[in-house]
């Protein structure tokens, strides 16, 4: 197997943890935008991709209806073709890197979509988006120092979106260091105190470094806000010194 192949179950965990970034993203952005927005977003077609859908509010109704259509589908062949058609019109459309990356991340190619966020990246860096799905594709192509670097810089534009912070930790625990997954995941919390995800990375770093309790803060705390996820992190319990 190649440093960039991944197992079916891996690709099944990496399309569930890039949902959990998207409704991440997507309750943080909502947070603070504007009334036409918050309408455009309503008229979004269920089971599409909004956040795709929202980095192409300048394309013509059109492309946007294709992308839905598309995303819905999970054709994401056609949605990469689609992208490299305009870009091969405007490579400097941010937009477009996005649904490129986003396509090929979902389809297991993780190398390309490294290349289409990074150039995300390049183009848009206030847009923490890019630079939260880079770093996930890092992580997916099993490369977690990679993604702590882009987080890292990603911190020094803004530092102050709890998703940032989220990855970051998992990025420090791919690495075998709970103890800096703690700090980043405690930020997250602290950021966004309703982020169960984060509460679980936070209890799961507790629970291998054994601080039992800090370990059960966290449990409670994510017991009122996932009582599923809860019941999983409840089976780390660290033992007792």
């Amino acid at each position: 197997m190649t440093p960039l192949a991944v197992s079916g179950g891996l690709q099944a965990r990496w399309a569930a943890s890039l949902r959990v970034v998207f409704m991440a993203f997507a309750l943080w952005a909502l947070a603070g935008c504007t009334p036409q927005a918050m309408l455009w977003s309503s008229l979004i077609p269920d089971g599409t991709a909004s956040m795709l859908l929202s980095h192409l509010q300048q394309e013509e109704e059109g492309n946007r209806k294709r992308v839905a259509e598309m995303e819905s589908r999970k054709d994401w062949d056609g949605l990469v073709k689609l992208a490299e058609e305009s870009l091969a019109k405007d490579r400097k459309n941010s937009g477009w890197w996005f649904v490129a990356g986003y396509s090929h991340s979902q389809a297991g190619r993780h190398q390309r979509a490294i290349e289409c966020y990074r150039e995300m990246a390049e183009l848009a860096p206030d847009d923490m988006v890019g630079w939260e799905l880079l770093a996930k594709s890092y992580l997916a192509a099993g490369q977690p120092q990679r993604a702590a670097q882009t987080l890292n810089n990603a911190l020094r534009v803004r530092d102050d979106v709890a998703p940032i912070w989220l990855v970051l930790g998992q990025s420090y625990d791919d690495l075998g260091r709970p103890d800096l997954a703690v700090g980043a995941y405690r930020t997250a919390v602290k950021l966004d105190n309703e982020f169960a995800q984060a509460w679980f990375g936070l209890g799961q770093a507790y629970a291998r470094l054994n601080r039992r309790a800090e370990f059960e803060q966290a449990l409670k705390a994510l017991d009122r806000l996932n009582p599923p996820l809860a019941k999983e992190l409840a089976a780390m319990r660290p033992s007792r010194p």
